[in-house]
């Protein structure tokens, strides 16, 4: 009977391209966003020539291989957590915003810091003039993180993130040393660390120290959650700054894969056992505008995490195998003209998430093309998820499009150039050894190069952009602009605080962080006692630039 039904499909799928093949195509091949060919259609024979299986390579939701999702009843039991990337100028300000955003029914909040904070410089340092509070919040002592979580209920909001990397264990001291001094257990209050230096030297950038002392340094805010605070996220493995530097969709996770397998294997060298942290691990992955393409990412990437966890480091809990993921929606999408189209393509890549089963989703402002979001941008975007998860049904079922023979077919394409390009970098050496020849950051070059020529060959339509344009068009949107006093009054601060703290144990937990690091122990308990005298960040930095040295990059690109 079997044979019967697939010589009846042959047939069938013989005349169909008979009849494909007469009708005229807009173009003579198809691919997705990334340049993965498209047929025409699939059906149950493309899957059979993958190899696909049901039972091995979807089953059920909640279920080994997780592709479906994490839990059984996904956003049927919970809507997830919903958060804006926000923070500038001082700490009061940034406060305000987050206490108007979760007045709003905001479940979480990501700290975005300014870049004198992220790349380790006090605000009154002669690199960061006019940089201070620009692009994100400055925090510069404990004083700053004191005013910035002021007046909010820490226990009840559902996540707080930052985008602290390079400076992730000060960061976490930081925490630490506000909640003892707010009389907040810190254990209890669901922090989420980025702390994932690695792709800043492939992509963003915010570095200090060269690769390997920050692989360290990362490792050691793995080491000291999983020891002392279990329910914190010590690191988000990040690809969504790969993406957004022009990569393929599934470089984006082989990539971001491929540092974490450094992160792994250092924490493993710690004498933690695989399931001691990668229970709290996320990944943070854009939510780009080729809708099946991102829908089939975000499920390759979990059924990925979850066989490498079993077959290569033995986990055995099966929360060390589910991918958490967060989700943000590509903001290298966003374009400047006709800026209200943003909300169109934002809604689309916030759909591909929700359908694609992410854990948390910070939507993007139709405004960011111009400046920093305004609070009327910033409501809109937090809208636009509310509108998803109780308007339009999708929250309705779980995996709503698994099943679909295009969708799994992209799916399995996707793992397996994960696995291909994984393999290739680790013949390299892995990842640190892939930075430091610069292949990562060449990749990234050539992807964006392919990208940028289909964007002025009109290979790549960006509507309003590259066709539909209006020429007269008159953008009339309010524009949000950061205090200009505002850098003023954080040095002023800065310095009433050298000039009050105590200076003698300031001296004394500097020299014993650098000591720590010299001995190459874990800094982040002197680190806390530095923070606690008030130490600076840019202070603490330079006790470990002492050690390390600064990172020069490579000019050989």
């Amino acid at each position: 009977m079997k044979h019967h039904d697939d010589q009846v499909d042959q047939d069938m799928r013989r005349q169909y391209e008979q009849a494909l093949a007469q009708e005229p195509q807009r173009r003579e091949t198809f691919t997705t966003d990334s340049g993965l060919p498209l047929e025409a259609v699939y059906t149950p024979a493309s899957l059979e020539e993958q190899g696909f299986d049901f039972q091995q390579d979807l089953g059920y939701p909640g279920f080994y291989p997780f592709t479906r999702g994490i839990s059984p009843a996904m956003y049927r039991r919970d809507f997830w957590i919903m958060g804006q990337y926000s923070g500038f100028g001082s700490a009061e300000e940034a406060n305000e915003r987050y206490r108007m955003l979760l007045a709003q029914g905001q479940t979480g909040f990501s700290i975005a810091l300014d870049l004198p904070t992220q790349m380790g410089y006090d605000a009154d340092h002669p690199l960061v003039e006019g940089e201070v509070g620009k692009v994100g919040v400055h925090l510069g002592s404990l004083a700053d993180v004191e005013r910035l979580f002021e007046g909010i209920d820490l226990e009840e909001v559902r996540q707080i993130r930052t985008t602290a990397n390079a400076i992730g264990p000060i960061f976490l001291a930081f925490c630490v040393a506000a909640f003892e001094k707010q009389g907040v257990d810190p254990s209890n209050v669901r922090i989420f660390i980025q702390n994932d230096v690695l792709k800043e030297y492939i992509s963003r950038g915010t570095y200090i120290f060269p690769p390997r002392p920050s692989l360290k340094l990362s490792t050691d805010v793995i080491e000291y959650c999983a020891r002392y605070l279990p329910k914190w996220v010590p690191l988000a493995m990040s690809g969504y700054h790969i993406r957004d530097s022009g990569s393929t969709a599934s470089q984006e996770l082989a990539f971001t894969f491929a540092n974490a397998l450094a992160y792994i294997e250092s924490a493993l060298a710690r004498g933690l056992g695989i399931d001691d942290f990668a229970p709290q691990l996320f990944t943070f992955l854009s939510a780009s505008i080729d809708f099946l393409e991102e829908v089939a990412k975000f499920r390759a990437a979990r059924r990925f995490w979850a066989r490498l966890m079993r077959t290569r480091f033995g986990a055995q809990n099966p929360e060390s195998m589910k991918l958490r993921i967060l989700a943000y929606t590509l903001g290298g999408n966003l374009v400047a003209q006709q800026p209200l189209n943003n909300i169109v393509r934002v809604t689309v890549e916030a759909l591909a998430a929700v359908l694609g089963g992410v854990q948390t989703i910070a939507t993007s402002s139709f405004d960011e093309a111009y400046c920093l979001p305004s609070p009327e941008a910033v409501t809109v975007a937090l809208r636009t998820q509310q509108i998803i998860a109780h308007e339009i049904g999708v929250t309705n079922l779980v995996d709503a499009l698994g099943g679909s023979y295009a969708l799994e077919h992209l799916t399995t394409r996707i793992e397996r150039e994960v696995g291909e390009i994984i393999e290739r970098v680790e013949a390299m050496g892995g990842a640190v050894a892939c930075i430091e020849q610069g292949f990562f950051q060449q990749e990234l070059l050539n992807a964006a190069y392919r990208r940028q020529k289909a964007i002025e060959s009109r290979d790549k339509v960006i509507v309003g952009l590259n066709m539909y344009q209006d020429e007269h068009e008159k953008v009339n949107i309010p524009l949000f602009k950061v205090d200009p006093e505002s850098e003023r009054r954080q040095v002023q601060r800065l310095r009433e605080l050298r000039a009050t703290r105590d200076a003698e144990a300031v001296a004394r937990t500097l020299s014993a962080v650098e000591a720590a690091a010299r001995r190459d122990e874990n800094i982040i308990p002197a680190t806390i006692e530095a923070v606690k005298a008030y130490a600076t960040l840019g202070e603490i930095c330079d006790a470990l630039r002492r050690v390390y040295g600064s990172h020069e990059p490579s000019t050989a690109i």
